[in-house]
């Protein structure tokens, strides 16, 4: 009692730990965590294990076997066996019985060769009634057959010290039974003999008391079996030379790690042999102090075998000169091991639960899973997904029990089991349960999935706090299954993973916090069918025929659902991204043009009358070769002495290769002898030094490439002559014959000729330089340049130059010269030629022309091809003396000066390696002998586009403010796009193993860089790739970059997804600064309401007459400063009228309408609509704001208003009417602002970001009251975007009409960079804002911001004082009174009101 006690409390504690299981996944993992909560009992798993387990056993006929076995669990368990899958009844058995332990004893083994009841494989199957089965792994019972030798021992001799092997083989299975005699006499222990593992007897360091008769027997029970005898010779010590030999070469193993294994490598020769070990090419260390060990007569022994062991292994027998080696491999095989057992499990009835299972082996193990002794089959509830795990779906309480995951594979097999308890659910808690959902319909139907939707039930019609269970079946099956909501109150689902043209039936249940409610009535849906299409074709397989060749057949698919009308084989180059197609009547097809050597894939798709079915796997083949189409490019001479030419080139073009390139095939030949024709064969390098020519003599050389198919064309001939003499190298060179220097402004050009003596090696030259010093800075360059230039100095420098030719003895005398680098404004050209008299001629007075015509042909998005025209040739151009030709390169980039040049020796080069989609520049300069040429003029190439060949970068993924189901994805375009990107495909999916044709598609068109995503589920997570587009194709795809939306909606969403004004999340507060005071009044109310009309009147009476008094001041002012102007400044003033236009304001002004006024304080400034600047192009978004979170919170008695006028441009539409209202006024910007506030000091420093919204446009400061303060400093003013700024000159300036922008300036009505119109609806009190506006009064105008402008400087404001003297006249003045008359008017008209 005391135990079983114990045992209760053990269980306790595994509830407790219950939940450190894994957790079930899909619907059971949303169902569990709730339900196994509220179980009220809940069942312990009980511990049934094996303690021992059946291994495998070698018997012999007629011998007694146990195979063990042993069980542990609380109640006893029943034991019975199987044999090759079926039970053994060993109640009615005479030979066989079972022991009390479990264990099975097999009596006198029976085994002949047509009855072999024993033999087999065993399993140990443990029952325990009330609780399952569990089967133990599998053990092999094997017989030996009846004793046969396969080789017999046969006669053979030895000289005395060698070594001698005595061959008699058995199976494997009698080996271990295999022992020797000698004159019939058991041979005694002795370390110069062994026993190779096969049953072969090797004696090493013979001696004469080794000479006899010898036989091997077979003890496998009874009489032993022996062999024939063989007799052994030992012979005197050899006094010749013997050959080398090996007696007994190793073979290949495959071991089991822990094992050993044994090589022989037995060696006969006279010295007597050396033999030495390798594995993988390595030498073994066999001192014997390791697992490796070298045994008498070269055997190697390998202890305790490790899987790192497995590889080739080399005997090597060296006698003299003579080496013999051998190789075998060895194979270490792994019996399956668990890398992840199953665990145990609790679920409750209709959840899914998965167990899972990772093993390891070698050869890779495979896997089955037994429930309860019985083996799984596969079907649609019980599947093996993710290779080696069980999923279950709609559990029962029939699949209660034990499940195990069995691994087999050639070398062994192991079993891992877990427990599945199926609970029952807990009673419901005291209180009202829901009632059964109302008005379950499926609202969508396709193949595959459902949409379900239903009411709440009539007991909780808000159903705010109800989570639902939707519970599915096939129609007459008793297994159903459970999807759960996602989040309370949702009345939708989604269930896929179904079976198309099948019914189901769904009921949905309602649960509170008190338990499970009723079920609604069963809904039956059937799924549509699937459009009957053909399967893939099977035993697709592809071969070529010839080089240009390939034949593909296939058999007629096994799915055809309905008559094949023909099929379509696709085929592509690999590494192209283009498919091509034909149409084939057949099972079979031949493709003909194919490139040489060339690998294709190959796919076929069949057509019924329903369209394409299903694709076949891709085959690849490649075509057979043959040999080159084309010769090596840029083959190249230099004459390296008088009697040697070093030939260099390049392969072939890839595409004309046909094949493998084997060797190159030089032919050559004196030019004045052409019939004498030498060959030479040389391997794969593309360089040859050709010696052993005469001195003095012209040679001609081609070049053909070689496959395995034959030689293909050669190159043209190309010739060079041989020195009359060889160089002398035992001195330095002389000093150069001259020196000819160029300055520029920052550089200073080099050019020179070579010494006179030709008969001394110039490796090179080299050039000092430096101001004043020739030693500052040296810089050697190639003994074939004839000039450099040396950049980056200084302008009007003195340089002093330095050039001395040197070889591998030494450097030469140097030639010395200054030049000073000309000014910055000096553009003149002065060269200085300096001659080394009287050592060196003048150079050549007529250097080479240089080449012309040259031409970039692009050939490939990495490949162009250069050719070019040489004036100074004859009229066919052809080169018959030793000139060369240098061609270089570079990206046309200016940043770029590094140049890559290479010799030709033809009119033409193949440029290969480039970048693809890049712009390079070409030239070309001739050489010949000791005279060069300048650069040609430089021809320019685009190689061609490739697709991209690295995925996006810097992908990151944030959730848009206010907009928890909106994501905003951002990247960065690859960094090897090879091309211009047309467009982004992002990917994404909530599981990042799933398929990558199972992720949802968003595609991006042009190069946008981010891009949002609406509509997504909350607290998910989600995995996002993104993959970019050229006109090529599709580059790789970004690595998965995971995000989780947030949790739920922000508490500050309205229920029509709009946010309720500053309170918004992510806004920010307006900095009122701290001298704020809150309006007069008192506060306004959480929700935006108006003051009390009380107080908002009398405020409006103090505005309006502070105002008056003001304007009043501000005429008195103007009148007295207009009449101290004098007759000279009329003057003045008449001329620069008639200069600047002033007729604007008179000849027009009855034709043209005063646009709106935007009146002024004394520090503010005219500031016109300009156009908003233009939105970042890589956004997705109008700069039109969307939500709370765009506007600039003010004050909450504004709250109203801005969510009236937020709804008035959300999306598209708004943006439309605001292009419709600015073109519906003429184009003509009206401003105004609140009359009864003062100007905003905040305006643009609280704009959201430039980068989605102009800052000019992005408070709508008409409607937002500002706090009262000071004004903002000069030294403070925000930096927005450009505006057409008028400074007013005068006083009185401030209700001047604003100047129109002219024409083709940057102002653009049709781009909104206003907010729209307020508009006022039902339910949301406005807060009143009166505006002063002539000519507008009563009409609701745009509001404008207000920008506050520097202050001016003490003389500008002087200027402006006098500007403003010198710019009106009286009728001017009279006119201004007028319009101030007139808002007079408008004044007492909104006091009176």
């Amino acid at each position: 009692m005391a135990a079983r006690r114990a045992r209760r409390l053990l269980g306790s504690l595994c509830i407790a730990l219950l939940f450190a299981q894994p957790a079930p996944t899909g619907a059971a993992a949303r169902s569990g965590s709730r339900s196994l909560l509220t179980e009220s009992l809940v069942r312990t798993f009980t511990p049934f294990y094996f303690l021992v387990e059946p291994l495998d056993v070698l018997s012999v006929r007629g011998a007694s076997v146990i195979m063990n076995c042993s069980a542990q669990c609380e109640t006893p368990p029943r034991i019975e066996w199987k044999k090759d899958g079926s039970f053994l009844n060993l109640v009615s058995d005479d030979r066989r019985q079972l022991l009390p332990d479990g264990s099975l004893l097999i009596n006198s083994v029976v085994h002949s060769k047509h009855n072999k009841p024993d033999e087999g494989y065993y399993q140990c199957v443990a029952t325990v009634d009330s609780l399952g089965t569990i089967v133990s792994r599998t053990a092999k019972l094997t017989v030996a057959g009846l004793p046969r030798f396969t080789s017999q021992p046969e006669p053979t001799s030895v000289y005395r010290g060698g070594s001698a092997v005595l061959g008699c083989e058995v199976t494997a299975e009698l080996a271990p039974l295999l022992r020797w005699e000698r004159d019939r006499q058991a041979l005694a222990p002795d370390p110069r003999v062994l026993q190779l593992p096969g049953g072969a007897l090797l004696l090493t360091n013979a001696s004469d008391a080794d000479a006899g008769l010898y036989r091997c027997a077979l003890d496998s029970g009874g009489t032993p079996k022996y062999s024939d005898e063989a007799e052994l010779k030992v012979l005197p010590d050899a006094e010749e030379p013997q050959r080398l030999a090996l007696l007994k070469p190793p073979s290949s193993l495959s071991r089991l790690p822990g094992q050993s294994a044994v090589f022989p490598c037995v060696a006969a020769g006279f010295p007597p042999p050396l033999i030495r070990w390798t594995r993988n090419e390595e030498e073994l260390p066999t001192d014997g102090s390791g697992r490796f060990q070298l045994l008498p007569g070269g055997v190697l022994e390998i202890r305790d075998v490790a899987e790192a062991d497995a590889g080739t292994f080399t005997c090597i027998a060296e006698s003299g000169n003579d080496t013999l080696e051998a190789q075998a491999e060895l194979a270490v095989q792994v019996p399956p091991t668990f890398l992840k057992r199953p665990a145990n499990i609790y679920a409750h009835e209709s959840m899914d639960i998965v167990f899972e299972c990772e093993v390891t082996g070698k050869p890779t193990p495979t896997v089955k899973w037994v429930k309860n002794g019985d083996v799984v089959i596969p079907s649609d509830y019980f599947k093996i997904v993710k290779e080696h795990n069980l999923q279950v779906l709609g559990l029962v309480k029939s699949d209660e029990g034990f499940y195990q995951c069995i691994a087999e594979n050639d070398v062994g097999n192991a079993q891992a089991g877990a427990q599945l308890i199926i609970l029952d659910l807990a009673p419901a808690t005291a209180g009202p349960l829901p009632s059964a959902p109302r008005d379950v319909v499926a609202t969508l139907v396709s193949t595959r999935f459902i949409r379900l939707t239903w009411r709440p039930p009539a007991s909780d019609p808000q159903g705010d706090n109800l989570t639902y269970s939707i519970f599915y079946t096939k129609e007459g099956i008793n297994r159903e299954r459970v999807e759960n909501t996602s989040r309370p109150g949702e009345t939708q689902v989604m269930i896929q993973n179904l079976m198309p043209e099948t019914v189901y039936v769904f009921r949905v249940v309602a649960q509170n916090r008190h338990g499970p409610g009723e079920s609604s009535a069963p809904l039956k849906v059937a799924t549509q069918p699937e459009v009957q299409l053909p399967g893939p074709a099977p035993n697709i397989r592809a071969f070529s025929g010839s080089p240009t060749t390939v034949t593909v057949t296939w058999e007629t698919p096994l799915s055809g659902n309905g008559d094949i009308q023909n099929y379509k084989l696709y085929y592509m180059e690999k590494g192209q991204h283009t498919e091509q197609d034909v149409d084939v009547a057949g099972l079979a097809h031949t493709v003909t043009g194919l490139k040489k050597f060339t690998e294709y894939s190959f796919r076929v798709v069949a057509y019924n009358k329903h369209g394409p079915g299903v694709s076949t796997h891709d085959v690849v083949v490649r075509t057979l070769s043959d040999v080159p189409s084309a010769p090596p490019q840029n083959l190249t001479l230099e004459v390296r002495n008088s009697k040697s030419i070093l030939l260099q080139w390049q392969p072939p073009p890839a595409g004309t290769q046909s094949g493998q390139i084997t060797g190159y095939k030089i032919r050559y030949r004196k030019v004045s002898r052409k019939s004498d024709v030498t060959e030479s064969v040389g391997g794969t390098q593309l360089s040859q030094l050709i010696e052993g020519l005469e001195r003095g003599t012209e040679y001609s050389f081609r070049v053909a490439a070689m496959t395995i198919n034959g030689t293909g064309p050669a190159t043209d001939w190309v010739s060079a002559e041989t020195f009359e003499s060889d160089l002398d190298e035992t001195r330095v060179p002389e000093v150069p014959s001259s020196l000819h220097v160029r300055p520029l402004v920052t550089s200073i050009v080099v050019s020179w000729t070579p010494p006179e003596n030709q008969d001394v090696v110039v490796r090179g030259y080299a050039i000092g330089y430096g101001i004043g010093s020739p030693h500052a800075q040296t810089i050697k360059v190639d003994y074939k340049q004839r000039y450099y230039t040396i950049e980056n100095l200084d302008p009007s420098s003195h340089y002093v130059i330095t050039l001395k030719a040197f070889n591998n003895v030494g450097e030469g005398i140097p030639l010395y010269e200054s030049a000073v680098t000309r000014p910055h404004s000096d553009t003149s050209e002065v060269d200085l030629f300096v001659i080394n008299a009287p050592y060196t001629p003048v150079p050549d007075p007529s250097p080479m022309m240089p080449p012309v015509g040259v031409q970039a042909s692009i050939l490939s998005h990495d490949t162009i091809r250069i050719t070019w025209a040489d004036n100074s040739l004859p009229k066919n151009q052809k080169i018959t003396d030793a000139r060369f030709y240098t061609v270089r390169w570079k990206t046309n980039i200016p940043a770029n000066t590094k140049y890559k040049t290479a010799n030709a020796t033809t009119l033409s080069y193949l440029v290969t390696g480039l970048k693809p989609n890049t712009l390079y520049e070409f030239s070309v300069m001739v050489t010949k002998g000791r005279r060069s040429s300048t650069w040609s003029m430089t021809a320019h190439g685009t190689t061609f586009e490739l697709v991209p060949t690295s995925p996006p970068k810097d992908v990151t993924v944030v959730s848009k403010e206010g907009k928890p189901r909106t994501i905003i994805v951002n990247w960065q375009p690859p960094s090897e796009a090879n091309g211009k990107i047309t467009g982004y495909i992002i990917y994404y999916s909530t599981d990042v193993n799933a398929e990558i044709h199972d992720w949802v598609i968003e595609p991006v068109v042009g190069n946008r860089l981010t891009h949002q995503i609406q509509e997504l589920t909350l607290d998910t997570p989600y995995f996002f790739k993104i993959q970019a587009r050229n006109s090529k194709g599709m580059g790789p795809m970004s690595e998965a970059v995971q995000f989780r939306t947030p949790k739920a909606e922000s508490s500050d969403k309205m229920p029509n997804d709009q946010a309720s004004g500053s309170a918004g999340k992510g806004s920010r507060p307006m900095d009122l600064g701290p001298d704020y005071k809150p309006p007069l009044g008192g506060s306004n109310s959480p929700h935006g309401s108006p003051t009390s009309p009380l107080d908002s009147n009398m405020l409006l009476v103090i505005i309006v007459s502070v105002g008056v008094i003001t304007i009043i001041i501000v005429v008195i002012v103007a009148v007295f400063c207009t009449r101290r102007t004098t007759s000279h400044q009329k003057k003045k003033r008449a001329a620069c009228k008639s200069v600047n236009g002033s007729h604007k304001y008179k000849g027009n002004s009855k034709d043209v309408k005063p646009p709106d006024l935007w009146i002024h304080h004394e520090r503010l400034e005219l500031k016109p609509i300009d156009k908003s600047p233009d939105p970042n192009p890589i956004m997705t978004d109008t700069p039109i704001p969307r939500n709370s979170q765009d506007i600039t919170p003010v004050d909450n008695s504004m709250d109203s208003n801005i969510h009236q006028r937020r709804n008035s441009y959300r999306g598209h539409e708004s943006e439309d009417s605001m292009s419709t209202l600015a073109g519906r006024r003429g184009m003509r910007p009206k401003m105004m602002m609140p009359f009864d506030s003062q100007p905003p000091q905040q305006s643009v420093r609280n704009t959201p970001s430039t980068d989605t919204m102009p800052a000019a446009s992005a408070v709508p400061s008409a409607e937002l009251p500002e706090p009262e303060g000071p004004f903002l400093p000069a030294e403070e003013e925000p930096q927005g975007p450009p505006t057409a700024h008028v400074r007013p000159s005068h006083p009185l300036k401030s209700f001047a009409v604003p100047a129109v922008p002219p024409a083709g300036g940057p102002f653009d009505p049709a781009l909104p960079s206003t907010p729209l119109l307020t508009q006022q609806a039902p339910g949301h009190p406005m807060h009143a804002v009166k505006t002063a506006s002539i000519g507008t009064l009563g009409r609701t105008r745009p509001p404008m911001p207000v920008v506050v402008p520097s202050a001016p400087e003490v003389q500008e404001t002087t200027r402006m004082l006098e500007d403003s003297e010198s710019s009106y006249e009286p009728d001017e003045l009279t006119k201004e009174m007028a319009h101030l008359e007139g808002l007079m008017k408008d004044l007492n008209a909104i006091t009176t009101a």
